[in-house]
């Protein structure tokens, strides 16, 4: 690991300054990134970036397609006023439907695709239909077209398991299934395993040069040894793959991870990202674990309603644990905001954490 040395790249820009973080070395300050949702257009993004934010616009350079599956869409609002999705998937085995609220940055899923036992035949059908395409041009013209104030990220789909946790099912159900029909449950896990398989290769070949693989994981839920059986083969499975073509993978691990630490630090990521330390180990701890990964985490969102002040000094000391790690690993560690903010702190809150981060920098 080298390390860049303070004013060497005074044009370094914030794509610049986030990819030579994610491959391990230290850029001349500690990036800075945002989500392109959680940020609006005006003056006060327009300074961020002039000092250097990066903002992360997350894109898939695939497609999966149903061929024998029709989807209908009805927008509605119903007795309460409130806009509404129903999708309706229509296979050889019966309907699959959701419903669904769009509330600004996030979506409400008011039904799941998956309601009852019934549900296992049409969803295995749909499943097993999957045909996964590449979409190469449209991540190529979305990198040219945003420049180096943006990072652009590709995505593999959800892990095979919480794929049926997070779209399918929902926590509630899945954990009843997984007890009352638990072999129905593993023949849908094999067929998502299946589509993850054909994904893997088509990004790896593909134009963008890291991607996350699934996430959202809760440990609480999973517990370790599911969390060992069904999530980490499938991460060491496509890191060989992407590793080969010189990408990079990581996990949006935002839960409290305190239970699966040493099995994230076994697996083959490059980095964890969306670490919340406010609700995880600390960033020191989470360094010494996890070594020579990546640590990009999520400035915890329960801290944004702290005094202004209280936010700075919240930054510097998190840098200051990043960096109190064995010479030669100070690279590697990038402040993100991957979670909604008040609508009246963001502002001030932003920054304040930027202020933070050149703050430490001019000291160092």
């Amino acid at each position: 690991m080298k390390i860049i040395k303070k004013n060497q790249y005074n044009n370094m820009t914030p794509y610049k300054r986030v990819m030579t973080a994610l491959r391990g070395d230290r850029p001349d300050k500690i990036p800075f990134t945002v989500y392109e949702s959680k940020i609006p257009q005006c003056t006060v993004e327009r300074e961020l970036r002039n000092r250097g934010l990066c903002i992360v616009k997350r894109i898939n350079s695939y497609k999966i397609i149903h061929p024998n599956v029709k989807v209908e869409s009805f927008h509605f609002t119903d007795e309460k006023g409130r806009y509404l999705i129903r999708t309706v998937y229509k296979t050889p085995y019966g309907d699959l439907s959701t419903l669904d609220e769009p509330a600004g940055f996030t979506t409400w899923h008011h039904e799941r695709m998956f309601k009852s036992p019934d549900d296992y035949k049409a969803l295995h059908f749909m499943i097993k239909d999957s045909v996964v395409v590449p979409d190469y041009d449209n991540a190529i013209k979305t990198v040219k077209k945003l420049g180096e104030d943006f990072v652009v990220r590709d995505n593999l789909p959800l892990e095979p398991l919480q794929a049926l946790i997070s779209n399918f099912m929902g926590v509630e159900t899945f954990s009843f299934e997984w007890m009352d029909n638990r072999d129905e449950v593993l023949k849908l896990y094999d067929s998502l395993v299946e589509v993850a398989r054909k994904v893997y290769p088509i990004v790896a070949e593909g134009p963008l040069e890291f991607c996350n693989y699934g996430g959202n994981v809760i440990p609480q839920v999973i517990g370790v040894e599911n969390f060992k059986k069904y999530y980490v083969p499938h991460y060491n499975e496509a890191a060989e793959i992407l590793h080969k073509k010189g990408k990079l993978i990581g996990c949006h691990l935002d839960a409290d991870n305190t239970t699966i630490m040493d099995a994230i630090a076994e697996t083959d990521l490059d980095y964890i990202e969306a670490y919340d330390p406010g609700i995880s180990p600390p960033v020191k701890e989470a360094r010494r674990i996890f070594k020579n990964k990546v640590l990009w985490i999520n400035w915890p969102s329960a801290w944004h309603l702290n005094p202004i002040e209280e936010i700075k000094k919240d930054t510097i000391r998190l840098i200051e644990e990043a960096e109190s790690v064995s010479k030669g690993q100070e690279g590697g560690f990038i402040i993100g905001i991957t979670e909604d903010v008040p609508e009246e702190r963001w502002r001030e809150n932003f920054l304040a954490i930027m202020d933070g981060i050149d703050e430490y920098e001019v000291r160092r």
